[in-house]
């Protein structure tokens, strides 16, 4: 087995976090190396709806959820259905997620969230001027949508939650209101909410590409590598102390290593000593290259669980949560069924041949990240567990990452985000 020489920090993980950190390190003098197992935006970074979703700030436990979820669960195309293959190994994680729906736990995630979210959101602004990226962000909004009166009337505590948050938003009370920002959607939808700020990019994969060849240009360098252990060599003094990461092919040692690898990332941290109740929300979608549809916003159908936005110059239609791990394969009925809901509701959108995808969203009980050093030295940094906010909070979660390795105060506090917090 070959062994690598001693690197300043490696990043596990290309996808849009681990890519986001490296660039950020980079930037600020250190020596990069990213390891990934297939490569740039080569998974979950890639199929996403490509939403900056600031508005976002309800974690997915909220109170009383659990009286909703047995009638979600059984529902095998519903907005959040459970494998029955993967029940059993899910379990404690639910039992987690129905502690987080707790008033008191509940109320302290939607603060920590808020927070990461002001922070990313202004982050994000910093990055995109750093790299020269406008030409990559639409800054169209979203339009989340309900079905009559008592559906709006159900969303509006949440609204009002979103706006003691900072979340900018205008409510369209008719289809007529509706359609002068996006015509064309079926008029069962009678009441939507508007957020200008909302903003996406072009296409998830190209954005993440464009960071990746800046961080290279910077002389970060990326590598193919699948990392299945890690070995912190604390008998050493401290100034002589590394990180020996595993892979099949080569041993690398590096001062400091940041885990961003996703939903891959529970392996490695347990490697070290951390059992983080890390799992996965696989999400579907459908890219329609001849959608024939003139999509104007981002569109969010909030009680069917699925959204429909942009993607290059396709449309993307995605979302729902399945529980069910990394090993089953997938159930593209899911995608099918979204893809039907979508034509009905978007009477002239051309579903015909479409290209399906699934991915894993790395989960959380409480819908927060993990963010913070591991509970065996400082020299070992986690940033996973995103969920569907990965792109959302990228931009903050590499700055605040980039404090910490730099042994820096962090902007806020990062303790509802510990992997010790369980």
């Amino acid at each position: 087995m070959d062994k690598t020489t001693n690197h300043d920090v490696i990043v596990i993980g290309a996808g849009i976090i681990g890519i986001s950190i490296a660039l950020k390190l980079q930037a600020q003098g250190r020596q990069v190396l990213v390891l990934d197992r297939k490569g740039v935006a080569a998974e979950t970074s890639a199929g996403n709806a490509g939403a900056f979703a600031f508005a976002d700030v309800i974690p997915l436990a909220t109170p009383g959820i659990m009286r909703k979820a047995p009638k979600w669960l059984i529902d095998p195309l519903g907005p959040l259905s459970l494998r029955p293959a993967y029940a059993l190994k899910i379990l404690p994680w639910m039992l987690r997620f129905w502690r987080a729906s707790w008033q008191d736990k509940y109320h302290a995630a939607l603060a920590a969230q808020a927070s990461l979210m002001n922070f990313s959101k202004i982050a994000l602004e910093r990055q995109i001027q750093a790299v020269n990226g406008e030409s990559f962000i639409r800054r169209e909004g979203q339009l989340q949508l309900y079905e009559g009166q008592d559906e709006f009337n159900a969303s509006l505590a949440d609204w009002q939650t979103r706006q003691q948050h900072g979340v900018v938003y205008e409510f369209l009370l008719t289809p007529t209101a509706i359609a002068k920002v996006q015509p064309g959607i079926h008029p069962r939808f009678t009441h939507a909410a508007f957020t200008p700020e909302w903003k996406n990019v072009c296409d998830p994969a190209e954005w993440t590409q464009h960071l990746a060849n800046e961080f290279e240009r910077l002389g970060g360098k990326i590598a193919i590598a699948t990392i299945h252990s890690m070995v912190l060599h604390d008998d050493l003094d401290s100034q002589d102390r590394t990180v020996t990461l595993k892979s099949d092919a080569a041993d690398y040692e590096a001062r400091q290593v940041v885990i961003a690898a996703g939903a891959w990332s529970k392996k490695l941290a347990l490697s070290i000593g951390d059992n983080v109740p890390l799992d996965t929300e696989r999400g579907y979608n459908t890219t329609l290259s001849n959608a024939e549809f003139d999509l104007k916003t981002h569109i969010t159908f909030s009680n069917h669980g699925f959204v429909v936005t942009k993607i290059g110059n396709g449309v993307r239609v995605g979302g729902a949560v399945e529980l069910g791990g990394l090993a089953l394969k997938p159930n593209y009925k899911r995608a099918d069924a979204l893809l039907n809901k979508a034509a009905e509701f978007l009477p002239g959108l051309n579903i015909e041949g479409g290209k399906q995808w699934m991915g894993f969203r790395p989960s959380m009980p409480d819908s927060l990240p993990v963010i913070g050093y591991s509970s065996r030295s400082k020299q070992i940094l986690y940033a996973f567990g995103h969920g569907h906010l990965g792109l959302t909070q990228s931009a903050g979660t590499a700055e605040l990452v980039a404090m910490l390795a730099n042994n820096e105060t962090p902007d806020i506090d990062l303790t509802p985000f510990s992997a010790k917090r369980f």
